[in-house]
C-alpha cells in the first residue's frame, strides 16, 4: 500500500466500506452500470455477519406470522432469480415441517404454505405437499408424535462463497476490492469525500477519493457513522445474535427440517457438507464487540433441547463438532422481542445542499442482498445521475454460466475431463467453483499436478486459486469460508496450511511491489 496521498489523482464514484453480501452486491451492481468503484473491508470478505447465515435463500415462511409480506414476496422472488444467477453454489431443498400438536394448527400452516407457494413468482421449485408420516421416509429419524407433515421449497446458498463471487465479479468488471484494509477516517470535502484507509496487515495508510460513500458495514454501520464520519451519536441498529451447531450427521435423508419450539421461535435441522447436520438458529440481543461474536453455553443448551423435542435420537452437547455466530445488523424498529425485529432493510441518505453524500443500509438479509442493491443504485442514480441499466438479475456469477438442469451434466463433463478425481473431490469443486473448476485444474493429469496435499482433498492448486482469486490471505479464509475443509482437517494439517499460505503470500505480495 502507499503511504500518504493518492497518488493516482483519481476520484471514484463510488467508495463502499464493507466486504459483505450487501457492499459487494452494491459495488458489482454499480460497476456494470459503468461507475468507478473502490470497496474497503476491514478484516476478510463474508468475515461477519454474511457467513454466519442458516445459509438458505429463502422467502422467510415464519416473517409471515409478523405481517411482513412485502419482505416475503421479494424475498420469494429472488429465490429462482439467485439460483439461476449462481446454480453451483445454489440449489433447491425440500424442506419438511412436521405437525406439532398444541402449536401451529394444520390449517394456519397449510395456509401459510399456499401463500407461500402463491405470492413469490415460483416457477421451477415444486409446490407444498402433505406427507403421511406413518409412511413417509422423512418420519424415520423423529419420534412418533408427528403423524402429518408439510414438505415444501427453498433454497440453499453458501453464503460465504457467494459473497466473494459477487466480489470477483465486481473486480473483472473494474471494481478496486480491497482486503484486510479498515477505513479510519472520512472527510466531507464539500463536493467529495477524501477517506484515510490503513492496511490491517502493515498499519501503511493511503487515501482515497469518492464523490458518494455507501456505508455497508454490517453492525459496524453505526459505528463509521460515529467513529469514522464523525456524525451524533447513532442508533440505527439493533444487534441480535444468531448462533447455529453443527453435529454428526442424524439423518440420510436428502430433505432439511424446520421444527417449532414450544416458544413460538423455529429451528432448521439442514444436511450440512455431506456428513454433517447443522442446526439453528437462535435469536438473541448482543451488546457487545460485533468482532468477538461466539456462541454462549445458554444457545448450545437451547438448540440441543429444541432438536431433541424432535429427533428419537437426542442432540447432545459432545455430538457438537464445531459452532459459529452471527451479528444480524437489524433495523430497530422497536419490537420487543429480538425475533420480532424487522429484517426487512431500510436505506438512508444523508446529503446535505451541496456537499458529499453518505449513503447508508440498515437490516437486510442475505436473499434480497441483490434487490436491495438495485434499490441502493436507484438512490446512486439520484445523486450521480444515471448510467447503465438494472442488470443484475440475468447477469451470471463466477462459475455459474449454466443452466440450473445441468448441474449433473457438467459435472460429468467435468470428471470425464479430469478422470483422476473421485466422484466426491469433482463434486464438491464443481458446487464451489462450478465452470471456474477448470482454471483451477488446469492441465492436472494426476492428483500430484495439484501440488502439495494439505489433508482431505484439499490440494495446493486449490489453495492457490483463492489467493490469486478470491482475497484467501489466511487457513481461516481457506477452511471456514471459501471451503468448510476445516471440518475435515486435524489441527497440525490446518497449521502446515497457514504456514504455506504465509509464505505464499508474501511472495505474491513482493512481486506486486516489484
Amino acid at each position: 500500500m502507499r503511504v500518504g496521498k493518492d497518488l493516482t489523482g483519481q476520484i471514484y464514484d463510488i467508495f463502499v466500506i464493507g466486504g459483505g453480501i450487501n457492499g459487494c452486491g452494491i459495488a458489482r451492481d454499480a460497476v456494470g452500470r459503468g461507475y468507478s468503484v473502490f470497496l474497503a473491508e476491514m478484516n476478510d470478505l463474508a468475515s461477519g455477519t454474511s457467513s454466519g447465515s442458516t445459509k438458505l435463500i429463502h422467502g422467510g415462511l415464519r416473517y409471515l406470522e409478523h405481517y411482513e409480506f412485502r419482505l416475503v414476496r421479494e424475498s420469494l422472488m429472488e429465490r429462482e432469480v439467485l439460483w439461476a444467477c449462481a446454480p453451483h453454489i445454489i440449489w433447491p431443498m425440500r424442506f419438511v415441517l412436521p405437525h406439532h400438536k398444541g402449536l401451529r394448527p394444520a390449517w394456519l400452516l397449510r395456509l401459510g404454505l399456499f401463500l407461500y407457494d402463491h405470492i413469490g413468482g415460483r416457477k421451477k421449485l415444486p409446490v407444498t405437499r402433505t406427507l403421511d408420516m406413518t409412511r413417509d421416509p422423512a418420519a424415520k429419524p423423529l419420534k412418533s408424535l408427528y403423524t402429518k407433515a408439510f414438505e415444501y421449497s427453498d433454497c440453499w446458498v453458501n453464503d460465504a462463497r457467494f459473497v466473494a463471487l459477487n466480489a470477483r465479479d465486481a473486480a473483472d468488471r473494474g471494481a478496486t476490492i480491497r482486503t484486510r484494509t479498515k477505513v479510519v477516517s472520512a472527510v466531507r470535502d464539500s463536493d467529495h469525500w477524501t477517506l484515510t484507509l490503513q492496511d490491517s496487515l502493515t498499519g501503511a495508510k493511503e487515501e482515497v477519493q469518492a464523490k458518494l460513500v455507501v456505508n455497508a458495514a454490517g453492525p459496524w454501520v453505526d459505528e463509521v457513522l460515529t467513529g469514522v464520519v464523525g456524525s451524533n451519536n447513532a442508533h440505527n441498529v439493533r444487534l441480535v445474535q444468531g448462533s447455529h451447531i453443527v453435529v454428526k450427521k442424524k439423518f440420510d435423508d436428502p430433505r432439511a427440517y424446520f421444527f417449532q419450539n414450544t416458544d413460538g421461535r423455529i429451528i432448521f435441522a439442514i444436511p450440512y457438507e455431506q456428513d454433517f447436520t447443522l442446526i439453528g438458529t437462535t435469536d438473541q440481543d448482543y451488546h457487545g464487540n460485533p468482532a468477538e461474536v461466539k456462541i454462549s453455553d445458554t444457545e448450545i443448551d437451547y438448540l440441543c433441547a429444541a432438536a431433541s423435542e424432535y429427533f428419537v435420537e437426542p442432540v447432545k452437547r459432545e455430538d457438537v463438532v464445531w459452532t459459529y455466530s452471527g451479528v444480524r445488523p437489524l433495523y430497530d424498529d422497536g419490537a420487543s422481542k429480538a425475533q420480532e425485529a424487522t429484517r426487512d432493510y431500510v436505506l438512508k441518505t444523508d446529503a446535505p445542499e451541496g456537499r458529499a453524500p453518505i449513503l447508508n443500509i440498515f437490516g437486510g438479509k442475505i436473499t434480497t442482498y441483490r434487490r436491495l442493491s438495485e434499490h441502493m443504485l436507484e438512490k446512486i442514480e439520484d445523486q450521480l445521475g444515471k448510467r447503465g441499466k438494472p442488470w443484475t438479475a440475468t447477469g451470471t456469477l463466477p462459475g455459474g454460466n449454466f443452466a440450473v438442469t445441468a448441474f449433473d451434466s457438467e459435472l460429468q463433463k467435468l470428471r470425464a475431463d479430469y478422470p483422476f478425481l473421485e466422484a466426491a473431490h469433482a463434486h464438491r469443486l464443481f458446487r464451489l467453483y462450478g465452470t471456474k473448476a477448470r482454471i483451477l485444474l488446469g492441465n492436472a493429469k494426476s492428483l500430484g499436478d495439484l501440488g502439495k496435499h494439505f489433508g482431505s482433498d484439499l490440494y495446493e492448486a486449490e489453495v492457490r486459486y483463492q489467493i490469486e482469486q478470491e482475497w484467501a490471505l489466511t487457513a481461516q479464509d481457506v477452511l471456514w469460508r471459501r471451503t468448510k475443509k476445516g471440518l475435515h482437517l486435524s489441527a497440525d494439517e490446518a497449521g502446515a496450511l497457514d504456514h504455506f499460505m504465509e509464505g505464499a503470500v508474501d511472495r505474491r505480495r513482493a512481486i506486486a511491489a516489484e
